[in-house]
């Protein structure tokens, strides 16, 4: 089995503050690495939010905890 990985090679004007601030609250080492997480971190917060939309829409009243407990602890 063969895996395709698609990079994309960039230069970005970004403040050397923000740069570092990124660096040093991902814990990483280079750039691309902190970048790399900043931006995974930044989809993940966006699609929460698109999900929270979605759930305030149509929300989910549990009447009694009680029966999703049971069945929590079957599985």
């Amino acid at each position: 089995m063969y895996r395709i990985v698609y990079r994309m090679k960039v230069t970005a004007i970004i403040d050397d503050d923000l740069v570092n601030n990124v660096k040093e609250y991902t814990g990483s080492s280079t750039i691309t690495e902190a970048i790399t997480i900043a931006l995974k971190d930044w989809v993940d917060i966006y699609n929460i939010k698109e999900l929270n939309k979605k759930i305030s829409q149509n929300p989910v009243f549990i009447d009694n905890g009680q029966e999703i407990r049971e069945i929590n602890r079957s599985i």
